[in-house]
């Protein structure tokens, strides 16, 4: 089975959409405060993705399956002078990263709710500054390997719409998935790995907030590892 055949089937690369049922509050920010930050990649794309933001912005970076939002929020307010495409199809997740901008919500932050690809797919090329998939749902079964979302036809997609020095960063805390993702950008050829040392790959991102998903691994007793990609 291809990388993508999956996907081609109509299943995504994710898994289930919904957890517990919703507060009334969460509830109504995902009826009224994520259609003022939502994106629609079903239109026609922008010529240039930094036309998007309310701000005035010089970079644009996507953040894909962004769980709870520590990074995505501390990176938006961190750097107020970058656009930020946050995806994440989860609706917990994206109602827990509601609650903490609504009323105040970042003019360089938009959003969208469902696959990834899509987005992916209606960018235009050469687009994007950088590309975090962090703490990506490892589908550690053998058998659900292929829904990964580091694949060689996702990776072709982050190649094309990455500017030329583009960044991509991975982290996760499953050795495989690790292991995959560095097999499979040697495998691609348009990325260049840029540790240099174990220490390069072994220590978070600068000014690294931590995430929810970090926590659990280091109690459960996994170390992370922090792979940064340049597009050549």
């Amino acid at each position: 089975m291809s990388d993508n055949s999956q996907h081609q089937a109509g299943k995504a690369f994710f898994g289930r959409r919904k957890g517990k049922p919703l507060r009334d509050r969460q509830a109504r920010n995902l009826a009224e405060v994520l259609p003022a930050l939502a994106l629609d990649p079903h239109g026609t794309a922008p010529q240039d993705p930094r036309s998007l933001f309310a701000a005035d912005v010089g970079t644009v970076r996507l953040e894909i399956g962004f769980g709870g939002g520590e990074h995505l929020l501390h990176r938006v307010r961190e750097n107020p002078e970058i656009g930020f495409i946050g995806i994440e199809p989860f609706v917990n997740s994206m109602a827990k990263l509601l609650g903490q901008v609504e009323g105040s919500e970042p003019p360089n932050l938009r959003l969208y709710d469902d696959d990834a690809v899509t987005v992916l797919d209606w960018l235009p090329d050469a687009s994007l500054d950088h590309i975090d998939l962090l703490y990506p749902d490892p589908w550690p079964k053998r058998r659900h390997w292929k829904r990964r979302f580091v694949s060689s036809v996702n990776l072709d997609r982050f190649y094309r719409v990455l500017k030329p020095g583009g960044r991509f960063c991975f982290a996760s805390d499953i050795d495989s998935y690790i292991n995959w993702t560095l097999l499979h950008c040697r495998d691609h050829g348009g990325f260049d790995w840029q540790a240099r040392s174990s220490e390069d790959w072994l220590r978070p991102y600068e000014n690294w907030p931590g995430t929810r998903y970090e926590a659990k691994a280091r109690r459960e007793g996994r170390s992370s590892a922090y792979l940064t990609f340049v597009k050549v």
